[in-house]
């Protein structure tokens, strides 16, 4: 507040004048007697305002249009300048002996007007401020369009933890009246993005309701339709409403326009955040699910160290009742592989130096204060949100690699926050609090996910090595700048690894199965024939070769979704080379073992002195896969080496060959994946401003006056939600069909191009063609070769046919024919 003048709004008083009062949270009920309502009758149903629903069997289109249809014209005050309108909540959900109590009976809706970095400065504000509470957690959920079981399972986990705070009755903090605590955010990506079936869900929990939103508010666009309600209602996927163990208190944020997620969060921070004056933010995706008391944990780190700016916990596979998932999809159970050993060892060795490279959008926690900007506007938050004036056009000049950072916006504001000016804030992994989220089960899917985080992620640590000497320039301690120091050249040394990991893994498989199948008495193919391993190299070492050709076309040309089964092929014949590769590290050491007997092992260290490859692939194997058992069972989580680890040696091909090319070959896409939604819909009716007979301005609206409407639409809400909806395919436009066959048309005929060429390179090169040659052709020299001879009698008999039209031109002129 320090920004605004003395003649503008004082926050302190403003709140002290309005904490115990109730009139200004209603003001429809000081309007002047009711207007007739409009005779909605005589227009079409599609010029009706409202908002959108889906219509269903349930009847509750029915119903929605009864609703509309009954609404009247009221006159309002304005407060503060804006428009605020305190409506009764569904008679169901009320708690017993709370019918007085405004924040349990009444629902406020709020119109916003202005962008979310004005509406402090526009004198909006939230009920938490208003009853002048201390927010210890201000809790954000973003969704996009994710459907009520989705939303259900993340805000049913995140109502069990304000539960856990309440039970804490020995806490200094914590307690039966925790919940006013804890503030409760739901932030949505465009209002005609939204789930029609999630909005009823919100509908049930008394935090959304129909026919009230305004599109305009005195001839100014809303940006933000804000509704706010301590519910006490639990609600199920399918509908079943019970009543909670406590209170809490939501705020719905419904943005008019799709304008991604960092906008989102800038409504969040940016926005609310300088009302709600929180200690610890914690940031939530619809479909992650924490545990219980994962919230009270990572809170919990932040009380005991003072300097901790940021957390987070551990991100789990979802994997379904009895890990159902991890049998039915090895695409899922290779990623669960990668995230457990994630947990295991990156974010325990980041959190001991202080420097997470990246907490998880999906479930993580910053300290507010930590991520507040200086004086001169420069901070954590600026640099955040940089990225959303990058991705709308809004930065002249931003290089393509600016953008590609700004894709891991997560990492940016981990690395700002570490290095902030004059302060010492670090980061830190706990591990006792636990999320779940689900994980991409299709190809193309997977794909498209991983792009955006792969090129974010290297062009994020690319900034972060580059500038490392802005440790030195922050508040951190000397021997923290130090450990710090250690970190960034490690991560400079792993930023070489990735960007050379195609090569290296290319490598790996050449070496290993070339000398496993040097030696044709050793051969790790003799068991199909002697010396069979030479025409399996060759074979899988163009098939190789070939299979990166192939993703390369595809990448740079093609989406997932239209090159679906090219993908899929190539992930099984990578898989194929790996199964190839380990077979032959294994029959090498099978080898050298085999050979010892009882009294030799003793001097297993002399093996490893003398025999080189030997040493190299043992200690290379225990560095990895031994070390990844170690470390798990040090950890006491050993099952995904069992259930995990052979879908993840068979897909691992695929993270660096596919993944890696693809998310190279378009770093030119930037964005995140959904389109930009520009406009408004006009379509929910505006308020006007008019003078009262007193001479204040008032806003005639038209709301909704009847309870019993309320609770119609309430009970037709639940009745949608038991019929559960037609299973909805995903389905591409005409236009997007169109271009996906276009490409790969041009895709197959390059491949086919290319594809003919290559086939005749390798047929006529392989060991099979000379040994064929060698054993059936008789030759008048070693370096004979029948396909060579037949190219050149072919461009000789070619040659002489051009040669014979050209003279029986001349003949035919001389003859005058």
């Amino acid at each position: 507040m320090s920004d605004f003048g003395q003649d503008q709004w004082d926050s302190k008083s403003y709140a002290d004048s309005y904490s115990g009062s109730q009139v200004h949270l209603n003001p429809s009920q000081a309007s002047i007697p009711p207007v007739p309502s409009m005779p909605y009758g005589n227009y079409p149903p599609q010029q009706r305002p409202g908002m959108p629903y889906a219509p269903s069997a349930s009847g509750y289109s029915v119903v929605h249009e009864k609703m509309m249809k009954r609404r009247s014209v009221r006159q309002v005050e304005l407060f503060q300048g804006n428009l605020v309108l305190d409506m009764p909540v569904p008679s169901h959900i009320v708690p017993a002996g709370k019918a007085n109590v405004e924040e349990f009976s009444k629902m406020r809706y709020t119109a916003a007007t202005c962008d979310p970095d004005d509406f402090m400065r526009n004198k909006y504000s939230l009920r938490p401020f208003l009853y002048n509470r201390h927010t210890e957690l201000f809790i954000v959920m973003t969704m996009y369009n994710e459907d009520e079981v989705l939303f259900v399972k993340t805000m049913n986990a995140v109502i069990k933890n304000v539960a856990h705070l309440c039970t804490r009755d020995r806490s200094k903090t914590w307690g039966p009246e925790g919940w006013k605590k804890v503030v409760v955010c739901i932030v949505s990506d465009g209002r005609n993005k939204v789930n029609k079936r999630t909005l009823q869900v919100l509908n049930l929990m008394g935090v959304y309701q129909d026919g009230i939103a305004k599109d305009t508010v005195g001839g100014k666009d809303v940006t933000a339709h804000i509704f706010e309600y301590t519910s006490q209602a639990v609600v199920t996927a399918s509908g079943e409403v019970s009543q909670g163990s406590c209170p809490v208190q939501i705020l719905f944020c419904l943005k008019e326009q799709n304008k991604k997620k960092l906008n989102s969060h800038r409504w969040f921070f940016n926005a609310f955040g300088p009302l709600i004056k929180p200690n610890v933010c914690v940031l939530l995706d619809v479909g992650t699910k924490p545990t219980s008391t994962s919230i009270y944990e990572l809170w919990k780190c932040f009380d005991k160290h003072s300097g901790v700016g940021g957390a987070c916990g551990e991100i789990c596979v979802d994997t379904g009742r009895g890990c159902s998932l991890l049998l039915t999809s090895p695409l899922a159970a290779s990623q669960n592989f990668e995230y457990k050993m994630s947990n295991i060892l990156d974010k325990p060795l980041e959190s001991v130096f202080g420097y997470i490279s990246v907490l998880p959008g999906a479930f993580s926690a910053y300290r507010y204060r930590a991520l507040l900007n200086g004086p001169d506007g420069k901070g954590p938050l600026a640099s955040y949100f940089r990225g959303e004036m990058l991705h709308s056009g809004g930065a002249d000049g931003a290089g393509l690699f600016e953008r590609n950072m700004y894709l891991a916006e997560d990492r940016i504001l981990c690395f700002e926050i570490v290095t902030k000016k004059r302060e010492a804030w670090t980061l830190m992994y706990v591990k006792s609090a636990k999320a779940s989220t689900d994980v991409p089960t299709s190809v193309p899917e997977f794909i498209s996910q991983r792009r955006r985080w792969l090129n974010g992620s290297l062009f994020a640590s690319i900034h972060a090595t580059v500038f490392w000497f802005r440790i030195w320039t922050s508040g951190q301690g000397f021997f923290r700048k130090l450990a710090l120091q250690v970190e960034f050249i490690y991560n400079g040394i792993q930023l070489v690894f990735t960007w050379t990991a195609i090569a290296n893994f290319y490598l790996a498989f050449f070496f290993l199965v070339s000398s496993a199948t040097a030696n044709t008495t050793t051969d790790a193919f003799n068991f199909l024939s002697v010396g069979a391993g030479k025409d399996v190299f060759e074979v899988f070492l163009k098939l190789y070769i070939a299979l990166l050709f192939v993703v390369t076309v595809c990448s740079l040309g093609n989406r997932p979704q239209g090159s679906k089964w090219i993908y899929i092929s190539a992930i099984m014949l990578f898989g194929l080379c790996n199964i190839i590769t380990m077979w032959c590290a294994g029959f090498t050491v099978y080898l050298s073992v085999s050979k010892l007997t009882l009294t030799q092992f003793e001097h297993i260290g002399q093996l490893l002195e003398t025999n080189a490859t030997f040493r190299d692939i043992v200690i290379s194997l225990m560095a990895t896969y031994g070390l990844y058992l170690i470390s798990s069972l040090m950890h006491f989580e050993p099952w995904h080496m069992l259930t995990s680890f052979i879908q993840y040696l068979f897909f691992l091909p695929s993270y660096v060959n596919i993944l890696m090319m693809y998310a190279m070959c378009n770093l030119h896409d930037v964005t995140w994946g959904t389109k930009g939604d520009n406009g408004a819909a006009k379509d929910l009716g505006g308020a006007k401003k008019i003078k009262g007979d007193d001479g204040k301005e008032m806003m005639e609206v038209e709301l909704v006056t009847s309870p019993e409407d309320v609770d119609h639409m309430w009970n037709a809400a639940r009745n949608t939600l038991r019929v559960p909806p037609p299973q909805e395919k995903e389905h591409r436009d005409a236009a997007t069909k169109q271009a996906d066959r276009d490409r790969n048309s041009r895709t197959n005929v390059v491949l086919a191009w290319v594809g003919t060429n290559m086939l005749m390179i390798v047929a006529f090169t392989s060991n099979a063609f000379n040994n064929f040659v060698a054993s059936y052709i008789k030759t008048n020299g070693s370096t004979f070769n029948p396909y060579l001879q037949f190219l050149f009698f072919a461009l000789a008999g070619l040659s002489a046919v051009r040669f014979t039209g050209s003279f029986l031109y001349l003949i035919f002129r001389l003859c005058g024919v």
